[in-house]
């Protein structure tokens, strides 16, 4: 793992104004993640976990303080900016999958690399590549629709793998999965982050994601409780 700086948060704040109640989901958090970590952000419910990473993946805009991602402050960006810089350097891996259950394994890992415009040469191995790294290489043409919830995790993991962001935030991926799945799929992102370098960020309530994570962040009331590098 090297030194260069992925995700940067400076004194950052979210405020919900709900009626005439504001109610504060983060407070003054400062954070500096590297490349090649593997981190879990983890607390009781209603701490800031999946307020953080929205923050974080451009999906939600902070009340105050700056967000740096790959060295660009998203604060800067417009929407369209954002859209198209999500697309580009942000990797998601939800809890319920999100796949288009009209497309294949394959046209969903694609397809981020079709609207960047990628050749169907660089598409075709990059796809298959890691559909083999995850052992997928044979449901390729199946439908979602065909596989367990551990195989559409996967599918999920190479579509946010597939454009090369510079990180993966995984919120709750594991929560819908039973235990041998559970393993299994954090053997595949462990290894990828491992021999590639990749950057994993989890949103988690799962003790076999923490066991896993080099470091852990703990938030309580919006605001880092700790912070355990293992």
């Amino acid at each position: 793992m090297d030194n260069h700086v992925v995700i940067s948060t400076k004194s950052l704040y979210k405020i919900y104004d709900e009626s005439t109640i504001p109610v504060p989901a983060l407070k003054d958090v400062n954070l500096t993640i590297n490349k090649g970590s593997f981190v879990a952000i983890v607390g009781p419910s209603g701490s800031g976990k999946t307020t953080l990473l929205n923050i974080i993946g451009g999906l939600d805009r902070p009340s105050s303080g700056k967000v740096f991602v790959d060295g660009r402050e998203l604060s800067e960006m417009s929407e369209s900016q954002l859209i198209d810089f999500r697309r580009d350097h942000i990797g998601f891996v939800f809890q319920s999958f999100n796949l288009i259950p009209v497309l294949t394994p394959k046209e969903n890992a694609e397809f981020v690399m079709l609207l960047q415009g990628r050749s169907q040469k660089e598409r075709n191995e990059r796809i298959f590549s890691l559909f083999n790294a995850v052992g997928l290489q044979d449901k390729t043409n199946s439908r979602p629709s065909e596989l367990s919830g551990g195989q559409q995790q996967r599918v999920a993991v190479v579509r946010a793998l597939a454009p090369k962001p510079a990180f993966i935030l995984a919120d709750e991926p594991t929560a819908n999965l039973d235990t041998k799945t559970a393993f299994n799929l954090l053997d595949i992102m462990e290894k990828l982050n491992k021999e590639e370098d990749i950057t994993f960020v989890f949103s988690t309530h799962d003790p076999r994601v923490m066991e896993r994570a080099r470091r852990i962040i703990t938030l309580v009331d919006g605001a880092v409780f700790k912070d355990e590098i293992k």
